[in-house]
Formats: C-alpha cells, structure tokens, sequence
C-alpha cells in the first residue's frame, strides 16, 4: 500500500530534443525542473512509473537541521528559506508548518550525543537549544516517559509528501516542462565522449544535459554505463492514524519511535529505531564500505534474507538500449510495511503518551531508502561522461532538503553560481 497522491494531468509524449532531460519524477529531479524552467531551459521529465511514486511520497515529511552532520546544515538552511517561499511559487498549500521538532533521550549517553552535536553546529547559530525532563513535558504535555532531556529547534518544520512534488510538477509544467510518466530511460546516447540524449522506451531524445534524479535504482542505471554508485537499500515501515486529539503540533522523535501531525488531524508515526535491511546482491558487494556504519547501528538494523535477495537477481544488472530495462519489469518500488515495526512505534509511542492509546490506523506503508557510504547524497556532474550530473543517493534526508537540493542541481546544469559550497556532495568523493 502506498499513500494518496494528488493526481497530475502529464503529457502523453515528448519532444524530438530539449535542453536537459531529468530522469526520475521524484520531488528533487521536480524541483530541479521547476527551477530551470524558471530560467527559460526546456527541460523533459521522465518517470518510469508515476510522479512521486515511491520515497518522496512515502517519507515521513520532516524538514529538519537537527542532527545533521555540520557540513550538511547549509543545504538545510537554504532548503527552509525555499520552503517557506514554495507554496507561493507553485500556487498551493504544500502543508509546510515550521512547527518545529524535538528529539528526546532516555539515558545520559543519547543525551551526551544531542550535547556533541549541538556543540558541533555553534559556528551555524541554529536556534537548537537543549531541554530538561519539565521542558518536554511543558511542549509535550500529557506524557509519562522519563527522558533525560531533549533537543529542541523551533525553526524545524514540516511538509505533506503527498501535496508537495504534485504542486511543484504542475507548476514546472505550467512553465513548459515536459512531464511523461510510465516512460522509461533504458540508458543515455552519447557522441564524441559525452551526453547526447536518452534512449526511452519510447524512443530517443536529443538533449545537452542529463540529471539522473532516480534515487534507489540510480546505482543500477550508472552500473550499466560502467559507472559505479555505492548506495543501499534500507526500508522504512510508516503508518497513518486516522484524525484524533494529540499531545503537541511539535514533530518529536524518540530512540524508538517518532511522530509529527498530519495534514488531516491525524500522525504519521514510525519505529525510528529500526529500519529493514533485506539483504540484496548490492549488500555483499559493497558490504565492506559500509562497515563502519554497520558497527554503530547494528542494532537499528532488522537483518533478514528471503524473496527480494531472488527478486533483485533475477533483474539485469547489463542491458541494451533496444531491449527492455529493468525499469520497466518494476515500475513503483513497493515494499510491504512491517507490521512488527509499526506494533512496536505504537507501543513504544503509547507507553510515552497514553494519548495515543486512542489511535486508529488509516493506513500503513513503506518506503525504500537508498543509503551512501557516509549518509550525504551526491549532487554534481559525472566527470567519466561529460553532460551528466547525479541528485540521488538522499540517504532519507532528501525531502526535507529537496527544494534546495533540486536548485543546486539546476545551478550546475545552467552554470549558475551554486546556492551553496557543493564540494560535500562531489561524486568522485567515491
């Protein structure tokens, strides 16, 4: 299952050429469209199955500072500027509240990791402050967890997944994008050593650039142009209560479960200390890369091995532009929710605010993650192959980042100053 989106009328087909082509109708490779259209670039969105079909409808909605590595927060800050001036540049209500968000602990040691991470941000004048066990229950009122303390930023916020890429597509095309679902890029044409179009499995486009937006099946579209992308899947479990009287509109997130405000009255809650690992080809190749990673969080991590390990080998990892891809075996990535992870964020939930004991599931769904080495996505060109450029590898952070993150691309595609330093999301970093 997967949550609502709101519909968007797309063309049925495409131009013979165009400036950039984006791959990928997630809300970066969106964004991105929407800012070159801004600045009179034609530019042809394809998406191998539905707009915003997979993480960035599925992700939890939050726009966040806390707790991001130092070097990350500048693309966070602007991302807030961006967000705020958003449902004024696309003409809807996104749902973005800047409500704020909390992180509370439980024990001295997670309460000792908000302290070094506040300290490690001061440079930035964040407005993230610390919080003792009576100013949780002052913002939070009704709860009965014995926390440590907490961490708190007013100016965090939030944003509906399912309103928000919808919004940003029908304006990039009330701007002369081009914007074709069920349509995949099988690989990209090239001549004389660089970009020249894409090959779809419709037919091919001639264009100047190419950004690959594709977030998880990005490593196997690169792979197959004998380019290498170490990113992983991990999946996250997500439910929906239906409309009910909560404790705060603050986002709060604890060890083991989160929860933030709905839209319509209810929460989006999850298991925020575990996330699915099912393991996969890509898991064992790429293993030793992420061991220091797999050391400090083996146990946010749910191990297992089953069908999707078959599934996953059973696709082409090689291919040819006039056969068929494997993005169009698999058209949406959808995971079934863990129902194990849900029962235990409703139950680590309810025991911290009995409130929550009257809650009743809308809906429950997953979402796929894909994950780098070191956390921080790649935004930047190819150097292998001249025209193209990468937004992927969100490792869950993409949405909150995503306005800024797509107009980051865009400046490099335009050549544009960038919004900020992007030397952090280089791909030869790799």
């Amino acid at each position: 299952m997967a949550p609502a989106i709101t519909p968007v009328r797309t063309a049925a087909g495409f131009p013979a050429s165009t400036g950039v082509v984006v791959i990928g109708g997630g809300i970066v490779g969106l964004t991105a469209a929407l800012t070159l259209a801004e600045r009179n670039i034609p530019v042809v969105v394809l998406e191998k199955g539905r707009l915003a079909g997979e993480q960035s409808s599925r992700n939890l909605g939050w726009v966040r500072k806390t707790s991001r590595h130092a070097g990350d927060i500048p693309l966070a800050l602007a991302a807030d500027r961006l967000w705020a001036a958003l449902p004024a540049r696309v003409g809807h209500d996104i749902g973005y509240r800047q409500a704020g968000i909390m992180f509370v602990a439980r024990t001295q040691a997670q309460m000792a990791m908000h302290e070094g991470w506040l300290k490690s941000v001061e440079a930035l004048s964040l407005d993230a402050r610390l919080l003792s066990r009576a100013e949780i229950a002052a913002r939070v009122p009704g709860g009965r967890g014995q926390w440590a303390g907490g961490i708190y930023t007013p100016s965090d916020g939030r944003a509906e997944p399912s309103l928000a890429a919808s919004a940003i597509a029908a304006a990039a095309m009330a701007r002369g994008v081009v914007i074709v679902e069920n349509c995949a890029v099988r690989t990209l044409a090239t001549a004389g050593g660089k970009v020249s179009g894409v090959v779809t499995e419709k037919g091919e486009i001639r264009c100047e650039q190419v950004l690959l937006a594709g977030g998880l099946w990005s490593r196997r579209f690169l792979g197959n142009l004998g380019i290498a992308l170490p990113t992983l899947p991990l999946i996250c479990s997500v439910l929906r209560t239906k409309p009910m009287a909560g404790p705060t509109e603050i986002a709060v997130g604890a060890p083991d479960f989160s929860f933030r405000k709905h839209k319509d009255g209810g929460f989006i809650i999850t298991q925020r200390g575990a996330l699915d690992a099912s393991l996969t080809l890509d898991h064992l190749l790429l293993g030793p890369r992420y061991l220091p990673q797999l050391r400090a969080q083996r146990d946010f991590l749910r191990i297992s091995i089953g069908k999707p390990f078959l599934k996953d080998l059973a696709l082409p990892r090689r291919w040819k532009g006039e056969k068929p891809s494997p993005f169009e075996r698999i058209r949406t990535l959808d995971p079934q929710a863990n129902p194990v992870l849900n029962r235990e964020a409703m139950t680590n939930l309810m025991a911290a605010w009995p409130a929550f004991e009257r809650a009743e599931i809308e809906e429950a769904w997953a979402g796929v993650i894909d994950v780098t080495p070191d956390s921080n996505p790649v935004i930047g060109p190819v150097a292998a192959l001249p025209g193209l450029t990468l937004a992927t590898g969100f490792s869950g952070h993409g949405f909150g980042t995503s306005p800024a993150a797509g107009q980051l691309a865009a400046d490099m595609l335009s050549g544009r100053p960038p919004l900020i330093d992007p030397a952090l999301y280089r791909f030869d970093r790799f």
